[in-house]
């Protein structure tokens, strides 16, 4: 395949038959290179394939009726249409498909793919600055499959066959796409008969969309509790996370800085590549940051908060687990169920992804699984 080339759409130029079970992929990317080097990842995994590949958003947005994706990879900066602008035409032109916007890690490239989430966008990945880092980025195309085959996955999720990566990078993708799905109804436990002294929060895919909904909602009422949260992104991303939750809820709201105390009524984001725990001290906790190994190969990840939080505030700890790939939380929400805390899950037909989630209430460790609408509510009631 050559990189150069730049068709409409590939349905009936020697591509093979679509199935209806694939996940069909559209490229949107002004790099010859990028569209190349994603068309020939997807094409090598099993379950997938490449439907049309552009250079900007014009021709995306004329061509997604006819070539019918499932998933959109949108570029954030093109010529003709940027990725920003055709991301409501496209949402338009086929509504339902998911678009995943593809972001190099600057700050304006941040803002914009937040603004692309608050306007539709499914989900975001961090892209390599350069050509020359997405063709040596083993990570890059490992984070893009994984992306694919989760959103995806009410289609079609065969085990992973990526080509080379690493086999970290293979036993990645095939624990983060498989969502954890209780095969019975799942058991609730009680809810803790003690007032919630701190709130804390773990979400990845869909997460920044369902933690916006959630803080409008319960913004008034954390005035008394601090709250901490952990969601899947890179440090350029959690700083503006941060900013756009202070905005939604009203509160003081940052990424969490070594070694401060809790402060009720405040949001703490854990930045990106730090895991967030917490450290007992008078009359509270304060916040340590490390760059321990991944866990749950996330960094940060939900469970060390969790699982500190629990050790504190033992039942005064209230934690929810939102729409997120992978199970990540699972085993933090079961150190705040035997601390006797309660959890409170997100429900599958409200997530992105019911991996975390559907983790959380599988192991039968969750109080509540509601739909995203009512967790902001159920919260305010139990704070009240």
């Amino acid at each position: 395949m050559s990189l150069a080339v730049n068709t409409p759409s590939l349905k009936n130029k020697n591509t093979p038959v679509s199935s209806s079970q694939s996940i069909k992929v559209m490229v949107v990317d002004d790099s010859a290179v990028v569209r190349g080097l994603v068309s020939r990842w997807v094409s090598e995994e099993s379950g997938m394939e490449i439907v049309a590949r552009h250079a900007n958003g014009q021709k995306a947005v004329e061509d997604v009726a006819t070539s019918q994706p499932d998933i959109v990879i949108l570029d954030v900066e093109m010529p003709v249409m940027d990725g920003l602008e055709a991301l409501p035409q496209l949402l338009r032109a086929k509504p339902g498909v998911k678009i995943v916007m593809a972001s190099t890690l600057t700050q304006r490239n941040a803002e914009i793919s937040m603004k692309a989430l608050s306007l539709g966008a499914t989900d975001y990945i961090p892209k390599p600055d350069s050509n020359s880092g997405i063709t040596t980025s083993a990570s890059f195309r490992t984070d893009l499959v994984t992306r694919i085959r989760s959103l995806g996955g009410a289609r079609k999720a065969p085990t992973p066959t990526i080509g080379s990566p690493t086999r970290v990078g293979q036993a990645r993708t095939a624990s983060i796409a498989t969502a954890a799905k209780p095969s019975v109804t799942p058991k609730l436990r009680s809810f803790s008969t003690v007032a919630p002294r701190l709130l804390v929060v773990g979400s990845s895919t869909g997460g920044p969309q369902a933690l916006a909904k959630l803080f409008a909602v319960i913004g008034p009422r954390i005035r008394n509790v601090p709250v901490l949260i952990t969601q899947h992104m890179p440090a350029t991303f959690t700083a503006i996370l941060a900013k756009h939750l202070g905005e939604a809820s009203g509160r003081p709201s940052r990424e969490a800085v070594h070694r401060e105390v809790l402060v009720p009524g405040h949001i703490y984001v854990a930045p990106g590549g730090y895991h967030m725990r917490l450290k007992p001290v008078a009359n509270g906790a304060s916040i340590t940051l490390d760059q321990e190994p991944e866990i749950n190969f996330c960094r940060p990840a939900v469970d060390p908060l969790f699982e500190s939080a629990a050790l504190i505030y033992s039942s005064g700890l209230l934690a929810t687990i939102l729409t997120g790939m992978g199970s990540d939380g699972a085993n933090g929400g079961r150190a705040i169920a035997a601390a006797g805390g309660s959890v409170i899950a997100q429900d599958e037909e409200t997530s992105v992804v019911w991996g975390m989630p559907g983790a959380a209430a599988a192991a039968g460790i969750c109080s509540a699984i509601l739909p995203l609408g009512e967790i902001g509510p159920k919260i305010n009631s139990l704070l009240r």
